[in-house]
């Protein structure tokens, strides 16, 4: 390997360390944020939901109060499928990806987490997602599972609850 080389994989390694730290510090920062307010405290709580997505929630929707339930926040986020219809026949096509596309991409992320671990869960949510796996495809079951915990992270704060576990 020559000198110049050498000095280029140098350089590109002291910025991967640099970016390392800034990553390590912005990870402590929004942990921090998630402990100190209430709302991410409470959607910390549910499966799939960790300080990055519960502060990311938090900066989306605030209290939540702007939606009148669950579902008009889980189409806004573009979790929902588009629909084409005509003469009263309606066509459902793939999800709408409209709204706030950071928020969808984690809640999704959050999703594959929850069906990587579903298995051996005796809780409501971790069997229907076994159910869902089994009669449907991996994407198509996954973003189910992200509209279905969007509704019940909207739930959490309108009605102000943890998240409450239910065995089956």
């Amino acid at each position: 390997m020559s000198f110049a080389t050498r000095r280029y994989f140098k350089g590109l390694s002291d910025e991967l360390e640099e970016l390392e730290g800034h990553i390590k510090s912005t990870d402590k920062e929004i942990s921090q944020i998630s402990k100190q307010h209430e709302v991410c405290k409470r959607l910390s709580t549910m499966n799939g939901i960790g300080p990055v997505i519960a502060t990311a929630f938090y900066a989306g929707i605030g209290d939540g109060k702007d939606f009148n339930s669950g579902r008009h926040l889980s189409a806004w986020l573009g979790l929902v499928p588009k629909q084409h219809s005509t003469g009263g026949k309606s066509n459902l096509l793939g999800i709408s990806k409209r709204g706030n596309t950071y928020l969808r991409t984690q809640l999704i992320n959050g999703a594959r987490s929850i069906l990587k671990h579903c298995e051996n869960k005796t809780d409501k949510v971790s069997v229907w997602a076994q159910q869902l796996k089994k009669c449907s495809n991996y994407n198509n079951a996954t973003v189910a599972l992200a509209k279905k915990m969007a509704r019940m992270a909207w739930a959490m704060l309108h009605y102000q609850e943890n998240y409450k576990t239910k065995e089956v």
